[in-house]
């Protein structure tokens, strides 16, 4: 079994992919941002948690803790377009320093750990009107795009140079149980407050829906192909649905619906919001990773988690 680090552990991927790694029995250690109680963390398979930056400190004191790694996943970083507009130096921080700050201690002190840099769609920049594979020119056109590729070139200067081991798995819209952000719990608070809602956007925007326990089996089989290579892996289903596809499954999934729904859309597109952001997966196809649970499933699970967990919380 693997000793096993998370940097933003307390995020919803991280949580999901603290429990999944660790229901393996491996050995889980976080570091990230927030408060978490032990007994909490531990329901979520983290064994021992730092709240803090990622520094030479903080992590030192998580070797002393936990043991140096054999892997690690890093998911700390921004966590949304919107915010990386509104305070971009803060997003870069969290973002590239945070990086930075990681892979020189990983050099110094566990040099041949395994390391998946999780990164994102948004380096790929808009204007695609086809699936997107890892070849497609980087053009990020957000500060959080831009601040993952920089992150993904640190990645690969280190692995060129010092022969670190890493891969950088590239997320699309990732949803699932427990995401108290963005799209679907913005259109399921909205729906509990009333039946007429207003999204923004014009609802024909294509994503790439990918449930969170699809993208935690692919990041756990990601990491063993860490190399000096670097290589870049979109981990994703291949499928695109439409932000209005989506909505209408919510509205479906909506039990005891008083009268019908009017989900409207604003027509105002937020800046660094591409129109389509589809993966080409024929990069993981070929490593025997694929997604396995359909968006209608999804979607209907989540519904019915927010409504019999969530909702009390809105």
């Amino acid at each position: 079994m693997a000793n096993i680090w998370i940097t933003g552990a307390h995020g919803f991927i991280g949580r999901h992919l603290a429990r999944g790694l660790a229901s393996q029995g491996h050995t889980v250690a976080g570091i990230g941002y927030g408060a978490w109680p032990q007994a909490e963390a531990m329901q979520w398979g983290v064994a021992s948690w730092i709240n803090g930056e990622i520094s030479a400190s903080n992590l030192g004191q998580m070797r002393l803790g936990a043991g140096l790694p054999d892997r690690i996943f890093h998911l700390a970083g921004g966590s949304s377009v919107g915010a990386a507009f509104a305070s971009p130096q803060e997003d870069f921080t969290r973002t590239v320093v945070s990086t930075s700050q990681l892979l020189e201690w990983l050099r110094q002190h566990a040099p041949t750990a395994q390391i998946a840099a999780i990164s994102s769609a948004a380096v790929y920049g808009a204007g695609h009107k086809t699936p997107i594979d890892e070849t497609t020119p980087l053009a990020p056109v957000s500060p959080y795009g831009t601040h993952k590729l920089m992150m993904e070139d640190l990645c690969r200067s280190y692995a060129a140079h010092f022969g670190m081991k890493v891969i950088l798995p590239r997320l699309f819209s990732v949803y699932g149980r427990h995401l108290k952000k963005q799209l679907l719990w913005d259109l399921c608070t909205k729906l509990s407050a009333g039946n007429k809602v207003e999204l923004g956007g014009t609802g024909n925007e294509l994503r790439d829906w990918t449930d969170i326990r699809d993208v935690v089996r692919a990041l756990d089989q990601a990491v063993c192909l860490a190399s000096h290579l670097a290589p870049a892996l979109n981990l994703a289903t291949g499928q695109a649905a439409s932000v209005r596809e989506v909505a209408a499954l919510v509205v479906q999934n909506w039990a005891d619906l008083d009268a019908p729904v009017h989900v409207q859309f604003s027509g105002q597109c937020r800046p660094g919001d591409p129109f389509s952001l589809v993966a080409k997966i024929d990069r993981m196809q070929s490593q025997g990773m694929k997604c396995v649970i359909p968006v209608a499933q999804g979607i209907a699970e989540y519904v019915d988690w927010f409504r019999t967990e969530a909702r009390v919380s809105v």
